[in-house]
């Protein structure tokens, strides 16, 4: 499926490319150059999370690594273009959140930092952490645990912290904090069932549950267990309703007035 998926991006950039002069350079270097899709993400993150002490081409070599060694970050790579492709309106063409959404950029860079963490290596791990936040203005720390089929729409503002844990098939909007509460250590952070949708400027604070399918409006301040396919809303959040769908974060409908 990443062959498919590739040579899909590759058709489209071959398009865009001849369509669109100025940028074909651009469209070559970031894909029609490269032999396969793991080189060209790796070419493109690596361009983007270059800095004076770990240049680009030692930034490329990091990723390239991991990816050699942990082949099934891929496959998430592959859902998470998936997901951007069927719930964001504005994502016409598979190639659009390689080239051009920072959301993706940064769950991307993410996932190499977390294979980082989990083989010792923290002190890099750390560093990619810092690059994407300063990069991406997105925040997550490496030892989060982050599942597939994710979506992170405009993304600025993000902030998921080390003991939160995210299902598959999410979607998180901007301005989205998944913290801590209070100064202790250890387990701290939400944990959020698959299909869950997360709207634009949530918060949820502290080690609670939120259940599979529910729905999070946007604004609202998140401080108790969500029971699964369950709406909340308001400061701090209270139940509301419940969404049509099974998945919201597939339908990606932030209203109110549709759940009962």
């Amino acid at each position: 499926m990443t062959t498919e998926l590739w040579q899909t991006i590759q058709a489209e950039a071959k398009y865009f490319s001849a369509a669109e002069p100025n940028l074909a350079s651009f469209f070559h270097g970031a894909i029609l150059h490269h032999a396969d899709f793991s080189a060209s993400l790796s070419f493109i993150l690596a361009q983007k999370l270059d800095s004076l002490h770990l240049p680009a081409i030692l930034v490329r070599q990091v990723i390239e690594e991991v990816l050699s060694q942990s082949p099934e970050i891929l496959m998430a790579v592959k859902k998470d273009i998936f997901a951007c492709v069927e719930r964001d309106p504005a994502c016409s063409h598979h190639l659009m959140p390689l080239l051009y959404f920072k959301g993706f950029h940064a769950l991307q860079a993410y996932r190499i930092a977390h294979a980082l963490w989990n083989d010792k290596r923290r002190a890099l791990a750390l560093f990619f952490q810092n690059q994407i936040s300063q990069t991406f203005c997105v925040d997550i720390h490496p030892a989060a645990k982050l599942g597939t089929g994710i979506m992170i729409d405009h993304a600025t503002g993000v902030v998921i912290g080390e003991t939160a844990v995210v299902g598959d098939d999410v979607s998180l909007l901007h301005g989205v904090t998944l913290g801590g509460s209070g100064y202790a250590k250890g387990d701290r952070h939400p944990k959020i069932g698959s299909g869950v949708l997360i709207s634009a400027g949530a918060k949820l604070l502290g080690n609670i549950c939120i259940g599979q399918g529910a729905k999070i409006a946007a604004g609202s301040v998140v401080l108790s267990d969500v029971a699964a396919h369950t709406t909340v809303a308001g400061v701090p959040a209270t139940v509301v309703g419940k969404p049509k769908s099974e998945s919201p974060a597939r339908e990606m409908n932030h209203s109110m007035s549709d759940d009962d």
